[in-house]
């Protein structure tokens, strides 16, 4: 079941590339300008940490720039949402501005951020501090602290789209509502994983993350992982909520 819950969100952007290129790419441009700003300030910084200029903290321009590129990536989000569980069409290249349930589904992401890093903070600390008296256990559990926390996150994450069709949904409720597909979740969140590290495997491989090529690659698949990412969310919230079946 996780599985197919993987195929059938990758199939929901590949399928539909043309109103999801509608619904994003205007928004996008913002988070590849953030993307080009710290590519150009990591590519700029001298190899010896001894020649780093004083004051080399982030300049206001950038800071901006990734408060707009949170936003929008959450505007983004919303109106792929809606777009799915509704068939609300983007208007030209920009989704429709949807102001109260952006709002809800800004306040939504915190708390769940908020929840989440509890956890972390709890269950990361005892088991990074028992991981530290065995050598080489430290990747393993870093391993699977990231899996729990995005097993926790599909759990509770419904809410979010929820939130962008105007509809509510508590976490405790989102929770309920996929108890009966735990195990689904849970492999979910595995291959999740798996997906982001083969990702990952060409920057590794090249080992120039300040190379144009570097760059491109990131701006591509960081598209993909965002709307493939909202994707779940939104199947999820179909199929659980809604009882949507997966193909």
């Amino acid at each position: 079941m996780g599985w197919k819950i993987f195929l059938h969100s990758v199939r929901m952007v590949l399928d539909n590339l043309d109103v999801a290129l509608r619904i994003s790419l205007g928004l996008y441009l913002v988070q590849v300008a953030m993307q080009v700003v710290v590519f150009n300030a990591t590519s700029s910084l001298p190899a010896d940490p001894v020649d780093m200029p004083e004051g080399g903290g982030m300049p206001f321009e950038a800071l901006v720039l990734a408060v707009l590129a949170l936003v929008t990536s959450l505007w983004i989000a919303v109106g792929w949402h809606r777009y799915a569980l509704e068939g609300e069409e983007p208007a030209a290249f920009l989704p429709r501005w949807r102001g109260s349930e952006l709002g809800s589904y800004v306040w939504k992401s915190i708390v769940i951020a908020f929840a989440l890093g509890v956890v972390l903070a709890v269950v990361g600390g005892i088991a990074v501090s028992a991981a530290m008296a065995v050598p080489g256990l430290l990747g393993i559990v870093s391993f699977g602290l990231v899996g729990l926390i995005s097993y926790l996150f599909f759990r509770v994450g419904l809410v979010l789209p929820a939130a962008a069709v105007g509809r509510p949904l508590t976490m405790r409720e989102s929770w309920q509502a996929t108890g009966d597909g735990d195990k689904a979740v849970l492999m979910l969140a595995l291959i999740v994983i798996g997906a982001q590290v083969l990702i990952s495997v060409p920057a590794m491989i090249d080992g120039n993350t300040s190379s144009v090529v570097s760059l491109i690659y990131s701006v591509v698949v960081n598209w993909f992982v965002t709307m493939i990412g909202v994707s779940i969310l939104t199947t999820l919230y179909g199929h659980f909520i809604e009882g949507r079946p997966i193909d």
